[in-house]
């Protein structure tokens, strides 16, 4: 090895330098590796392991006589470290806020097709996904021959109660009938007999006395004997019970006979007037069922309302038990397709619980689908987070209406929005990079000749790529986008924890990055 080393040396070369010299002059370049450990996660893939860089220093202190090594990492070729770290000069300028997100095309205006069959069928048949349909066009088809069974044996009840109906309402008819006959024929007709009978008792009776009349004088003269006189006396005797037997039964009939007559003839008819009412009401029951089992059957078949294009509703959050295919068990009330008016359209996108309270409805958006551009206004901000069980991250669906008519875009489409959620004038803003904190404060790396100063900013309003410096950065200021590395930590004030010790058993640890630690407020 020394031989190699003495080869290698030239008479205007410096001497060789030590192993640790090397490192050192390494570990500026490129970084501690062990601080390296605690950057960003943006950075971890430009991070070279620290055991090639421990080779790397093994090497470099093999080949310390180089020429080619002492004039790009040597102390006295004069490189500056700092000249390698990228940098941004501070502008005013716009600065605009949004979140962007990524989203599906829906239509803002749906006609539902949906399941009416009460307690739920089985889908049979289903028209194809995307399929463009004219007004009247089969959509669905769903299990029918459970209710086709129903309807069979409910007409036949119908029709039983139908009969049971008629017989009722024809025995009330004749009961009705029976009260207005008695009271104006039977009884009528009884009375006439009543009084003729009294008339015809009457009229006996006074022939009987006529004729005992005539025969007393007849028996005074002796023309006939006492057992003729006594007959005659006899007969009107039972002349006078007869009249009392008439006139006793005319007065019953009046009296009794027709209220009792007339109160058992209402009596049957009010029967017949409920046991009618009653059949037409169980008709009514029957018909009712009839009708409703009927339209169900009917509702077993699905048509399209108006022209339009089929989409089948399957929601993001609905399980494949659940899927809306051939087969599927559909419940009373679930949309099973939809017709989406193509000329309003909007996207849902999922905007996470971190974001979500920066957007309010009327915010503007933009909206890019299928290569193209439109313009758009936030509709709606939902007041729970879309459930999701696989995941444990909460979204807050966010309703994005495209303005105007879109064209030919279709539902389903992904479209990538960013809301504007809000668009600074005249500030000072600098890459996200450029800011790094350390202990609750944040700071940036200013250019100050050969050298970096650190400098306490105050945020402001930010999106991913650009934050707003409200305080500690001046119009021209030059930034460096790596502080950490630059600066290094501000050491621990008397009292104060210093970022290496605690847990980690004294690990160096540096400031945190900008991309965790310098959130912007929205």
């Amino acid at each position: 090895m020394q031989n190699t080393q003495h080869d290698l040396a030239t008479p205007a070369a410096a001497p060789p330098r030590s192993a640790g010299a090397d490192v050192a002059a390494i570990t500026g370049i490129l970084g501690d590796p062990i601080v390296e450990q605690a950057s960003e996660p943006l950075r971890r893939r430009f991070r070279i392991p620290w055991k090639t860089l421990l080779f790397l220093a093994v090497v470099a202190g093999g080949a310390a006589a180089s020429p080619w090594v002492l004039a790009h990492i040597g102390k006295g070729s004069g490189a500056n470290p700092l000249a390698n770290i990228p940098s941004h000069t501070v502008e005013r300028g716009e600065l605009l806020i949004s979140v962007t997100e990524d989203g599906s095309m829906v239509s803002d205006e749906n006609v539902d097709v949906v399941c009416g069959v009460a307690g739920g069928a089985t889908i049979v048949w289903l028209i194809e996904d995307g399929s463009r349909v004219t007004e009247g066009t089969e959509l669905v088809k769903l299990d029918s021959s459970k209710l086709a069974e129903d309807v069979s044996a409910q007409k036949i009840a119908y029709e039983k109660a139908r009969a049971a109906n008629i017989q009722a309402s024809k025995d009330y008819s004749a009961s009705t009938i029976a009260v207005e006959e008695y009271v104006e024929g039977t009884f009528k007709k009884d009375l006439r007999k009543a009084e003729s009978d009294v008339t015809a008792a009457t009229e006996r009776l006074q022939a009987t006395r006529n004729s005992l009349e005539h025969g007393e004088r007849m028996f005074r003269k002796g023309y006939i004997t006492p057992q003729q006189l006594d007959a005659q006396k006899s007969a009107v005797d039972r002349a006078k019970l007869d009249l009392g037997t008439a006139e006793i039964a005319l007065d019953v009939l009046e009296r009794f006979g027709r209220p009792k007559m007339i109160t058992e003839l209402e009596s049957k008819r009010d029967a017949a007037e409920a046991k009618r009412d009653s059949e037409q009401a169980s008709l009514d029951l029957e018909k009712a069922k009839l009708d409703r089992l009927t339209s169900q059957l009917s509702k077993c078949v699905l048509k399209a309302p108006k022209d339009g294009l089929v989409i089948y509703a399957n929601e993001r959050n609905r399980d494949r038990e659940s899927e809306i295919k051939n087969g599927a068990k559909v419940n009373e009330g679930t949309t099973i397709l939809r017709l989406p008016n193509l000329n309003r359209m909007r996207a849902d996108v999922e905007v996470h619980e971190a974001k979500v309270d920066k957007i309010r409805s009327g915010m503007r958006a933009r909206i890019r689908v299928q290569g193209r551009d439109f313009e758009g206004t936030v509709a709606s901000v939902a007041n729970r987070p879309q459930s999701n069980w696989m995941s444990t991250a909460k979204k807050y669906i966010v309703q994005v209406r495209i303005d105007g008519e879109p064209g030919d875009l279709r539902p389903g489409f992904t479209a990538e929005v960013e809301i504007i959620v809000a668009q600074l004038e005249d500030v000072i803003a600098v890459p996200v990079a450029a800011v790094a904190e350390q202990r609750g404060k944040f700071f940036c790396g200013v250019r100050r000749g050969e050298a970096v100063e650190r400098r306490e900013v105050t945020l402001g309003q930010g999106n991913d790529k650009l934050i707003e410096i409200t305080d500690g950065l001046l119009e021209g200021d030059v930034v460096v986008l790596n502080p950490r590395a630059a600066i290094g930590e501000e050491p621990a004030a008397d009292g104060e924890e210093s970022p290496g010790s605690g847990e980690g058993g004294g690990k160096r640890r540096g400031p945190r990055s900008t991309a965790a630690a310098a959130k912007p407020r929205g």
